[in-house]
């Protein structure tokens, strides 16, 4: 019972690190209609951008993890002006194309700057907590309790602020809020680098779990694709929902069935979750 519970509270880490991905992906999604792959690259520059300032240079953790966030900001916002504004009401292929090509620019840039190597970094906190029987690295626990706060954060910013109103209108109909002279397409813009921050965030407290590689944004980008179908696009309680169940799924298939099945199992729930309500159902 024991390791079950525990074999809980880690998939609440990974479902919380998926949230922080996810949410600016949802919204992407769901808003602008846009398959965005360059999330997946702001992922893996946030953990890199900690790697060098944290690792490299010698600063603190969170300095680097300042660093990583401030660095995804011009990198969103040149990704956002030159490549995903172009493509609003265009044909869906083109955004996977070329959204897929800047992923790609973008790993093969990491790999020829930092090398194909695996890259570690170490656990910031480095404590055990315990509770009752249980154990649990203390950094695994400021993730949950970070990702609610994101949470938090992002319901009150939809619902008290002036962005955050305009967003959900024109999520729900972007005609109607067009039609009272808003350009929504700029808040739509200003939510978008809110979003790769938070990818850049996640990429930052994923790395102390794991190790870099130039190609991570390749494997978090279709897990969280996965979260967003589940969730539901532009759904931020489904998305947050979504992301903590799956990531109960992922480590529970790796503690009790096979390890190397536990990313299949997420995309046996989409499949799933597809079967019973299509994509274009509303979520």
């Amino acid at each position: 019972m024991i390791n079950f519970i525990q074999s809980i509270l880690y998939g609440l880490t990974i479902g919380g690190i998926l949230y922080i991905i996810s949410i600016g992906l949802s919204l992407t999604f769901g808003a602008m209609g846009i398959v965005n792959f360059a999330h997946g690259l702001i992922y893996a520059v946030g953990a890199y951008a900690l790697y060098s300032v944290a690792t490299l240079l010698g600063a603190n953790f969170l300095v680097g993890a300042l660093a990583a966030v401030a660095v995804s900001i011009p990198l969103a916002y040149l990704i956002e002006r030159f490549i995903i504004r172009r493509l609003y009401g265009q044909s869906i292929d083109y955004a996977i194309i070329a959204t897929y090509a800047v992923l790609l620019i973008g790993a093969d840039a990491l790999k020829w700057f930092f090398g194909a190597s695996p890259l570690p970094i170490s656990d910031p906190v480095g404590e055990l907590w315990y509770f009752g029987g249980l154990q649990m690295p203390a950094f695994r626990v400021i993730i949950i309790a970070l990702s609610v706060l994101v949470f938090l954060g992002l319901s009150l910013f939809f619902k008290k602020t002036l962005v955050g109103k305009i967003v959900v209108a024109g999520l729900q109909d972007r005609e109607a809020v067009r039609s009272l002279g808003i350009k929504v397409e700029r808040y739509f813009a200003i939510v978008f680098v809110i979003g790769s921050a938070l990818a850049a965030l996640g990429g930052v407290l994923y790395a102390p779990l794991s190790t870099l590689d130039p190609y991570m944004g390749f494997e978090i980008i279709i897990l969280c694709f996965a979260v967003v179908i589940v969730g539901g696009m532009g759904n931020l309680r489904g998305t947050a929902i979504a992301a903590f169940t799956l990531g109960m799924v992922h480590s529970l298939t790796a503690a009790y069935l096979v390890s190397s099945a536990a990313d299949a199992m997420v995309y046996v729930v989409m499949a799933v979750v597809l079967i019973f309500r299509p994509i274009d159902a509303p979520a």
